[in-house]
């Protein structure tokens, strides 16, 4: 059966501009074209708008969805499959926002007295399981197992003030690293302020502090490129700052 573009917007609630706008990008191409030049979509066609929707609503930007749909060894199977579980994980962390949420009600309401740790405890959980989601095999593999559950105990340990600094200085740490990369010279005073801030940073989830586990782990900011888009493209900057930093201290 074939679909014409205002059927598929109907069908899926995706606006016709979208749908264009998503043929323009080569991310969805309509099987083909009548004679008299309208668009007609099968069912391949919908099952490819389907994951599109499915990605989207997992935060991935139009990009990154064609690399996955259009690579070679895209498997649909596999993709519902882990589409199934990020959703779940994302569902979860929203129950959890949900009973903070209505246990900070209730303390407000003087139902329940809320402790300070409570408030955040959804919040460090999702930072936790995107940790472990994005690089928990990569550290163990480097550091091992009781350094990576000592990292997520001392995260979850957190009360607000810590919580709060660790945050604050994570957006500063990206922040200054964006102006001193401009500048480009990895050896700058400027640079061994990040250098210094980002040790400070690590100390937060780090029982104990090593300068070999320092240089190991900003190598491993360059060596996945997920830290790369972490840092903004500054991972190689941020590697030798520290590496400088650590020659000289």
């Amino acid at each position: 059966m074939e679909y014409t573009i205002k059927q598929v917007s109907e069908l899926s609630g995706v606006t016709q501009r979208t749908l264009r706008h998503y043929e323009q990008l080569g991310l969805l191409n309509p099987r083909r074209k009548s004679g008299s030049g309208y668009r007609l979509y099968g069912k391949e066609d919908l099952v490819r708008l389907q994951q599109i929707l499915f990605y989207r609503e997992l935060d991935l930007g139009l990009s990154t969805i064609k690399s996955i749909c259009l690579d070679p060894t895209f498997d649909l199977e596999t993709a519902l499959l882990e589409q199934k579980q990020l959703l779940e994980a994302k569902r979860n962390h929203l129950e959890q926002l949900l009973q903070n949420l209505t246990h900070t009600l209730q303390d407000v309401k003087g139902e329940r007295t809320m402790q300070d740790h409570e408030r955040f405890e959804g919040f460090k959980k999702q930072l936790v399981e995107e940790n472990e989601k994005r690089y928990g095999e990569e550290v163990r593999k480097r550091y091992g197992e009781e350094t990576a559950q000592r990292a997520n105990a001392q995260m979850m340990g957190m009360d607000e003030t810590t919580y709060n600094e660790f945050t604050a200085l994570g957006e500063t740490l990206l922040e200054k690293l964006r102006e001193a990369a401009k500048q480009g010279d990895p050896t700058s005073e400027s640079a061994m302020e990040v250098a210094r801030m980002h040790k400070r940073w690590l100390g937060y989830t780090w029982g104990d502090y090593s300068a070999e586990a320092h240089r190991n782990l900003v190598q491993m900011y360059v060596d996945d490129e997920r830290f790369a888009v972490y840092y903004h493209g500054n991972a190689e900057f941020l590697r030798d700052a520290v590496h400088h930093f650590l020659d000289t201290n």
